[in-house]
């Protein structure tokens, strides 16, 4: 086996899209998700920032929360479309080949991330 090793990873982030008809939503999304799992949340940008092309926010969380945390958001995302990714070190992949995304696969700014 080549290339990377699952102990590459030293986190993940969840970024869940929204906009102006769907932020009540995501915000329910959020209290929820804040409720049943220790994640670190991250600010409300209603705008596109960085590599986004959606309004979003971050929820940050530890490898070993990944197969509980990534199965509720699949069930309990209400809508929304997240992208997941982990986090390697190298943003670039992390992004592109490593990402997983619940809902509709949107293009992401990668110019952001150079």
């Amino acid at each position: 086996m080549t290339g990377a090793t699952p102990d590459a990873i030293t986190g993940y982030h969840a970024h869940v899209y929204y906009d102006a008809g769907s932020k009540g939503v995501a915000v329910a999304v959020r209290g929820a998700l804040e409720a049943a799992f220790p994640v670190r949340m991250g600010r409300w940008h209603d705008r596109p920032v960085g590599p986004h092309p959606a309004w979003s926010y971050q929820v940050a969380f530890p490898p070993n929360l990944f197969a509980a945390v990534v199965p509720w958001l699949a069930l309990n995302r209400r809508g929304l479309t997240v992208f997941i990714h982990p986090e390697t070190g190298d943003d670039i992949a992390d992004h592109t080949d490593h990402a997983i995304w619940l809902g509709e696969r949107q293009p992401l700014d990668l110019d952001a991330l150079r």
